[in-house]
């Protein structure tokens, strides 16, 4: 039985089928409506942070950057994301692999947990900490007085990043893994492999690119994040205000110029993150496929 397909303007006929059935003026319309959306909301709103960053000059901007409260928020920034992103990399990676190798009960559950921070407002898991490990709760006064400071310090701030988190590298090395089956592993084991040898020289050659684009997503994340780490921060200048916090005090102080210097460091962290996450995508994207990004 010969195909019936639907060509521009020809309504159905037998034949070849175009993969395009809308009209020139409509595709155009609609590539104009989201360019103009891109452009009012992504590239006018960067255009912004850079021209008010340097509106007073190249020197009050260096200025800003160079002062010591601003130094201690961008090595706080850089020290919590190199703690919270290896530790959600382990944890991505090993619930990436128990989900898409094994059955098991609960597995359901395991990925819903997984999507948690996805639905759940930063400002909620801030406070879920502060129920924690506050004046108040259980453990709170026990860990202070055994010396160990939670809230308000930097252990606070970890928890909170490796919370909103801990999403992104599990949910892109899920439907990557799932997709590569455990045929691989499996030869690997008959051939006499041990565990720790298949997972070397197998399974992760085979998800590195994925890892890796899942990485620059949780590092971006990490260093960005606002809601959660204000949360349990306590704001204290100088110790406990990553960047997102220190670009809003030197806003509210009124210092425009200074907040907006601080925010072209987390908005060029933004470009150098689409630049590497399109270069694996233009160079590897027949192994990213898998996870749906292409």
């Amino acid at each position: 039985m010969a195909d019936v397909t639907l060509t521009p303007g020809a309504g159905f006929r037998r034949g070849t089928a175009s993969p395009v059935t809308e009209r020139p003026a409509v595709r155009l319309a609609l590539m104009l409506v989201a360019f103009a959306f891109l452009l009012v909301f992504l590239v006018l709103p960067l255009v912004v942070v850079f021209g008010e960053a340097f509106a007073k000059g190249w020197g009050a901007a260096a200025a800003t950057l160079a002062e010591p409260d601003t130094l201690a928020a961008i090595r706080l920034t850089l020290m919590v994301a190199a703690i919270a992103v290896p530790l959600n990399l382990v944890f991505g990676v090993a619930a990436a692999w128990a989900i898409a190798k094994f059955e098991f009960k609960g597995k359901a559950f395991l990925i819903t947990l997984i999507d948690l921070p996805f639905s759940v407002s930063p400002v909620i898991s801030g406070l879920v900490y502060v129920l924690l490990f506050g004046a108040g709760s259980l453990l709170g006064p026990w860990l202070k007085a055994h010396g160990v400071e939670i809230l308000f310090a930097v252990p606070g701030i970890v928890l909170a990043t490796v919370f909103v988190t801990f999403p992104f590298i599990a949910r892109e090395l899920i439907p990557l893994m799932q997709a590569q089956g455990t045929g691989d592993e499996e030869a690997a084991l008959s051939l006499g492999a041990s565990g720790w040898q298949t997972f070397r020289h197998v399974t992760l050659p085979n998800i590195r690119w994925g890892l890796l684009y899942g990485v620059l997503l949780c590092n971006a994340r990490a260093m960005g994040e606002f809601g959660a780490v204000s949360v349990v921060s306590g704001h204290i200048r100088g110790l406990t205000n990553t960047m997102p916090l220190h670009i809003e005090i030197l806003y509210n102080e009124y210092n425009i110029a200074g907040a907006f210097a601080v925010s072209t460091l987390l908005a060029g962290l933004a470009l150098v993150t689409l630049g590497l996450k399109s270069l694996l995508e233009y160079r590897y994207g027949d192994e990213l496929a898998a996870t749906g990004h292409n």
